[in-house]
């Protein structure tokens, strides 16, 4: 009601603000041309995030929006990892953090550091991950999301209220997936365990003779 002394309200899916400027004199086609440059400036972010959808398997998001700066990727069976990308320095080394069982994702976490001096911001996003973990993500064209994407073993469903098991049991025998809600539950209800600050200590639904701890919020 207040255009043009006011710019139109202008909704976008970006990773960051459009910032708009305006001037009662200018038109529709200045948002336009200001819309466009805004997508010039964000290609590369948005190049580095379609190769990671396109060359591996994202767990979360299910549907990524073209605002969205975070993926979870498969490195393998109930193993991931977790990465927050600047969108204006997309190439540059994100924020990591890996989902699994200790004694798959403390190796992992120690070639990252190991290897972090090696971080090349002129080839991509991708490859950089893939070289400085020493892997290659599962590949679309040879295998199948469901290979990674293992149902809570306590609900037994993959999906709970918008989130995907999060919570590994750490024995190298077991290695069972559980969202954190329903282990948390879990744990709560069972006599044996016990709590100490944000951490409940308690027995695997499926390994009980091993005693881990999780984390919940």
């Amino acid at each position: 009601s207040q255009y043009p002394t006011e710019p139109p309200d202008c909704l976008v899916d970006f990773p960051v603000q459009f910032v708009l400027s305006w001037m009662p004199q200018n038109s529709l086609t200045d948002i336009y041309n200001q819309f466009l440059a805004a997508l010039q400036s964000l290609k590369e972010f948005w190049d580095a995030m379609d190769e990671i959808d396109g060359k591996t398997w994202v767990l979360e998001p299910e549907n990524p929006t073209r605002s969205a700066t975070a993926r979870r990727i498969a490195i393998g069976n109930n193993v991931s990892v977790n990465i927050e990308v600047d969108p204006w320095h997309p190439n540059m080394f994100p924020e990591c953090y890996f989902l699994g069982a200790d004694h798959v994702v403390n190796p992992l976490r120690t070639k990252l550091n190991n290897n972090m001096h090696l971080w090349d911001p002129e080839i991509s996003l991708l490859q950089n991950l893939k070289d400085l973990l020493e892997i290659d993500f599962p590949s679309r064209a040879v295998s199948e999301k469901n290979d990674f994407a293992k149902d809570c073993g306590i609900c037994y469903a993959y999906r709970l209220d918008g989130t995907i098991p999060d919570q590994v049991c750490d024995h190298p025998r077991c290695g069972q997936p559980f969202h954190q809600a329903c282990l948390y539950e879990w744990l709560q209800g069972l006599p044996s365990s016990r709590q100490s600050f944000n951490v409940i200590f308690g027995e695997c639904p499926y390994c009980s003779k091993v005693r881990k701890s999780h984390e919940y919020e």
